[in-house]
């Protein structure tokens, strides 16, 4: 099975480097130009995507044909009281410096932690792989495709390798081996 795991649009918090995270923001109209701009896949009968409007919109302009299956646990990390917020804007914030200190792993206050997040994602991601057949190409968040990549990708690597821009992406080929998930010749998307 093939996969393609693409991060949506640019929106005005991206632009802004905000912690967009569950706040459904629309593509900005520059995110929306640059994924109009990018080239279109008439063929693709089927895209499954994160429940987040940015995530959708995407897919509709990249896969215009395609029917949009909503996989709701494959929404942003929530980062609580950071949303919505850059770093620069909190730098003197002691909650947000000791969650960057610890790498981001910890509970963000009023959100999720990054276990919980990826908890979350994976067991999304697998129970996806398993219920479809045939390749599957996905329109989720930076976050999500990180997330899928450091729990899933061999060989292993860093969370923070997986780093994704707007409108790119990965491809894989998936298999289910022993009932575990593994992504093998993983590359970036052109």
């Amino acid at each position: 099975m093939h996969i393609r795991l693409i991060r949506h649009g640019t929106t005005a918090g991206n632009a802004a480097r905000r912690y967009v995270g569950i706040s459904d923001e629309p593509l900005c109209p520059e995110g929306r130009a640059a994924a109009e701009q990018k080239e279109k896949d008439l063929s693709l009968s089927r895209v499954y995507v994160s429940p987040l409007t940015r995530a959708r919109q995407t897919a509709a302009i990249l896969f215009p044909h395609a029917e949009q299956i909503v996989v709701e646990n494959l929404h942003e990390m929530d980062f609580g009281a950071f949303e919505g917020r850059t770093a620069d804007e909190m730098e003197n914030d002691p909650v947000y410096r000791a969650w960057v200190d610890d790498l981001c792993r910890g509970v963000c206050p009023g959100g999720e932690s990054q276990a919980d997040f990826h908890a979350r994602v994976g067991a999304a991601f697998a129970e996806t792989l398993q219920k479809a057949q045939g390749d599957l190409t996905f329109v989720v968040h930076g976050g999500v495709i990180m997330s899928i990549l450091w729990q899933f990708a061999e060989p292993k690597k860093d969370f923070y390798d997986w780093v994704v821009q707007n409108l790119s992406g990965y491809e894989a080929d998936a298999s289910i081996q022993n009932g575990t998930i593994v992504l093998k010749n993983v590359r970036r998307l052109p």
